[in-house]
């Protein structure tokens, strides 16, 4: 994974990252590849913000992978600065390879470095694939999360 290269998201990339995130079922529901506005300016939002790093995985000048990497002061744990790890995708010909483990250690890696006394992270029940992978590597289950569409 030498030729690895994790750097930060550009506008150029939003088109690599929308088909990653929508190279799944749920993802399908979810994404519109065909207007790119909406994530652009959410990349923009991101870019400004110092809490979060929206970053890519580039090997030979192609983005291979993506994550959102967000950081949140807090009161609790001691006044604790804990991660959010999300949006994670790695694009389907590089599944398998490595390339999900090398980036959440990035990740890891970075709330260390700012800080942070946890690192969290939600993945939907149906992908339990995902489960395994993230078990593998260190987290464990133990929340249940709850969302409210707005």
């Amino acid at each position: 994974m030498e030729d690895l290269e994790i750097r930060t998201a550009v506008t150029d990339d939003v088109p690599a990252i929308v088909a990653m995130l929508a190279d799944d079922p749920l993802g399908a529901q979810r994404e519109s590849p065909d207007d790119l506005t909406p994530y652009v300016t959410a990349l923009e939002r991101l870019s400004s913000d110092p809490n979060q790093r929206l970053v890519v995985a580039v090997r030979e000048g192609r983005v291979v992978g993506t994550l959102q990497l967000t950081f949140i002061p807090g009161l609790s744990r001691r006044g604790a600065t804990r991660s959010l790890i999300e949006g994670v995708r790695i694009h389907a010909e590089e599944r398998g390879s490595g390339l999900g483990s090398r980036l959440i250690e990035w990740a890891i890696d970075e709330s260390r470095k700012e800080g942070c006394q946890l690192v969290q992270l939600t993945t939907d029940k149906s992908r339990t694939d995902a489960h395994r992978f993230y078990e593998r590597l260190g987290f464990t289950a133990s929340h249940t999360g709850f969302k409210l569409q707005l």
